[in-house]
């Protein structure tokens, strides 16, 4: 098997089947037993593993179908969080804001068991041609979204905090590569939501310093992959937020690009560009000739079917900052960061899925 990233990828989460949807309810209601619906969630997670490999993905994913969201499992997993309101909120076309809960740590943050280990050996289990893909929140995910108080100072100062954050997140990975997982997708929001104007005046305003901010994330991921297993390729996606179609943030690479190319030590960074709201691709001149990027050029939040001619186009424009070799394509997120999923039918979801395959094939041959 090829060594990833490749030309098609997929990013992780995918709708929920309606009968895993139902199961759930049903147990809610008490009219099934949890048995139940893990029986259904095993069934469901080799279909679509099946699914991915016959649309000719070489990668492959469960779908985050366990998951209640992107982020809200990992802290799920760990002892010493509440949530709190973020100090961010969700945007809609009609202008609409939402609020949404994040996590705080008011106890000591210890990792009751393997977070994201069962999820792989359950993937790996069902792929027969598709390496596949672990998925799993960055740490500034726990900092961001209440960056003024994201501890209880009676526990924790910055550093400790952050030394137990990296304490996990080395343990998780490292348990992965012992399972045999080689393909380490990390979920990327804060770095990408600094690249809003709107949002770096709001930090300011609450008294942070963005610079700052994606110093100290800089410093967090270099911690954690300082003790990087031998042999596993990591990659950063890049998300604006992706919460049923709704977004956080808009605004262009360019105000972090430079660090966020040259001193993330990942390999592959999977950028978000289905929409204006990401910019051009000017700031990828920024990127090292040993990085790969994957372009997030179609759409999960928007039923409308891509053409396959204006995203060789696009390709075509990237490649004048990244050499063509060093490109890949998929969409821009997933498809249910939350498990209610985004504004799209799972027919539009294989079609999108497909059409990122056979536009690989006619870019590079291959997928």
């Amino acid at each position: 098997m090829a060594d990833p990233p490749f030309r098609a990828e997929v990013i992780g989460s995918l709708l929920r089947p309606r009968i895993l949807k139902d199961t759930a309810t049903a147990i809610a209601n008490g009219k099934a037993a949890a048995a139940d619906y893990q029986s259904v969630l095993e069934r469901e997670i080799g279909r679509v593993v099946a699914q991915q490999e016959e649309l000719g993905l070489r990668v492959a994913t469960d779908g985050e179908f366990g998951r209640t969201s992107w982020f809200g499992f990992f802290f799920e997993g760990l002892d010493g969080f509440r949530l709190q309101p973020s100090l961010f909120r969700f945007r809609d076309t009609e202008g609409g804001s939402f609020e949404w809960p994040t996590c705080v740590a008011t106890a000591p943050i210890r990792r009751r068991a393997p977070i994201t280990l069962a999820e792989y050996r359950r993937v790996k289990r069902f792929t027969r041609s598709a390496l596949p893909k672990a998925t799993l929140p960055t740490p500034s995910a726990f900092h961001f979204f209440r960056f003024t108080q994201p501890f209880d100072p009676a526990v924790y100062d910055q550093q400790r905090y952050f030394d137990d954050l990296v304490a996990v997140y080395r343990t998780e990975l490292a348990e992965l590569a012992q399972a045999g997982c080689t393909y380490v997708q990390m979920d990327e929001v804060p770095v990408a939501m600094l690249c809003d104007p709107l949002v770096r005046e709001q930090a300011k305003a609450e008294g942070g310093d963005s610079d700052k901010l994606l110093d100290l994330y800089v410093d967090v991921m270099r911690r954690i992959l300082s003790e990087r297993p031998a042999g596993v390729t990591v990659g950063m996606h890049l998300c604006r937020g992706n919460f049923r179609s709704r977004w956080m943030a808009s605004g262009g690479y360019e105000p972090v690009a430079a660090r966020l190319f040259n001193d993330f030590p990942v390999d592959v960074y999977f950028l978000e560009y289905d929409s204006q709201r990401a910019g051009d691709f000017s700031p990828l001149r920024h990127v090292p000739k040993d990085r790969h990027v994957v372009l997030g050029l179609v759409s999960s939040k928007t039923p409308v079917l891509e053409s396959r001619d204006d995203l060789r186009r696009r390709i075509d424009e990237a490649a004048t900052f990244v050499d063509l070799e060093r490109l890949s394509l998929s969409s821009q997120c997933g498809f249910a960061s939350v498990a209610g999923g985004n504004s799209i039918d799972e027919d539009t979801q294989w079609a999108k899925l497909g059409l990122i395959v056979d536009t690989a094939r006619a870019v590079w041959g291959t997928a």
